[in-house]
Formats: structure tokens, C-alpha cells, sequence
């Protein structure tokens, strides 16, 4: 999706992500959180089978917007780069200072289309209001154990989380409504405790968690290949 003069409308898939309390941090910290937190999301992309080098970003000091790229199934990264993220923060924070990283990831798909400074449209603007809203905020500064806040559009919500085909179950959402600047944005925060390492390959068997693993009630997707895809909008449709 390359801006050549012309605008090309396209269909894809947004991720957001954003670092809790980073600007409590001094300045080795911040460049800290940063690694620590770039790291953590190449773990979760290698680990579900996504090449991050492949993602449009639009970085800031504290998190990044990413376009993802045509044909990347968006149930493998609603669920499968979740769980590894997770994971790869759980394990960064065994070792941690004086802050833990801990971040609030936001996903949505719909239309965009490419700018000087980046994406333009409605799709990005959804993404960022879903990261910022007090609710996804709330649910990490209530729960001090809880490292990723996670949430998804109502939309995405629907079309992938809803089928069955994600890696985290529907049951472990709560809808949200946030109203921002004049307009509402729907979503499903995701309230459950997310299941890694041993504890996540016992959840995708559909069995009981042993005690001392952390997370909720074991449950997982079926055992069906996953064939949905993103479409492209024809050019036309930007004019």
C-alpha cells in the first residue's frame, strides 16, 4: 500500500500498543522499555508464525501503530500473537526493576489508506481510541498482577472472535462503548486470564489447567484449519 498520488483504499488489519506509566520512567528506563518491548513483540510475532518485518509502523516513543500486510490471518494474531505476547512479557518481568512492562494492545481491521505521516482513515483512528480508552487503562492499573490489557473492535470482534477460530474464547470478552471527541467506539475487552506455556497447550486440548498454572477456565478453539483472510478493496472504491 504505497502512496504514488493517487489514493488506494485498502482493507487490513491494525494492531496498536502502547506502554503503561512509561513517562514515570527516566530516560535509561524509557530506551529500556523500549527494547524490552520491541523484543517482546518479534517473540510473539516468530512464535505465531508472523514476520514483523513485513508490518507498516508508525512509531512513537511509547508504542507503535502497525498496518499489517495483505493475507496475514487476522484469527492467528487475535489469538496466537496475543498468547505469545503474554508470554514473552511474563517473561521479561521475571527479572524486573523497578517497573515491570506492561502495555495495552489494541486490535482492529477496516478501511485505510497511506499518508506522508502514516495511515489515514477511519481504521486508525478506531485502533487509537480503543488503546486510549479509561476502561483498557482501568484494567490494568486495577489488577496488579496483569501485564497486557487487550482489546478488540466490534467489528473484529464479530467477524473473527465470534467464530470460533481464535485461539481465546468469546466468553472471555466484555463489551465496552467508549465516547471520544463526539463519536462512539465499541469493543470487547479481553477479562480472562490469558493462558501461556503449559497452561495454553492444555487449553487448546480443552483440558484443565494443573494446579500452580496461572489463567482461567480451560477452553481453546476447535480443531479446524483456519482459511479466513482479509480482502483488498478494489481502487475504484477510494474515488
Amino acid at each position: 500500500m504505497e502512496g504514488n498520488g493517487e489514493a488506494q483504499l485498502s482493507y487490513r488489519l491494525l494492531l496498536a500498543v502502547d506502554i503503561q506509566g512509561y513517562s514515570k520512567r527516566d530516560v535509561r528506563e524509557q530506551l529500556l522499555a523500549q527494547r524490552q518491548l520491541s523484543d517482546a513483540l518479534d517473540r510473539a510475532a516468530r512464535g505465531a508464525g508472523l514476520d514483523r518485518g513485513g508490518w507498516a509502523k508508525q512509531v512513537g516513543g511509547d508504542g507503535e501503530l502497525a498496518t499489517l500486510p495483505e493475507g496475514v490471518d487476522p484469527a492467528t494474531v487475535a489469538g496466537d500473537f496475543v498468547i505469545g505476547l503474554a508470554e514473552a512479557l511474563r517473561e521479561t518481568n521475571r527479572n524486573a526493576g523497578r517497573f515491570r512492562l506492561r502495555v495495552r494492545l489494541a486490535l482492529h481491521h477496516g478501511t485505510l489508506t497511506a499518508g506522508p505521516f502514516g495511515p489515514a482513515g477511519d481504521a486508525p483512528i478506531v485502533v487509537q481510541r480503543l488503546l486510549d480508552a479509561g476502561p483498557l487503562r482501568r484494567l490494568l492499573t486495577g489488577d496488579p498482577d496483569r501485564d497486557l490489557a487487550y482489546v478488540v473492535s466490534d467489528s473484529l470482534f464479530d467477524d473473527v472472535v465470534r467464530t470460533g477460530f481464535c485461539a481465546l474464547p468469546p466468553h472471555d470478552f466484555q463489551a465496552v462503548k467508549v465516547t471520544a471527541k463526539g463519536a462512539v467506539f465499541r469493543g470487547h475487552i479481553h477479562t480472562g486470564r490469558i493462558h501461556t506455556g503449559r497452561a495454553a497447550r492444555r487449553a487448546a486440548r480443552g483440558e484443565a489447567a494443573a494446579d500452580g498454572e496461572r489463567g482461567g477456565p480451560a477452553s481453546g478453539p476447535p480443531p479446524h484449519a483456519r482459511v479466513l483472510t482479509l480482502p483488498t478493496l478494489p481502487a475504484a472504491a477510494a474515488r
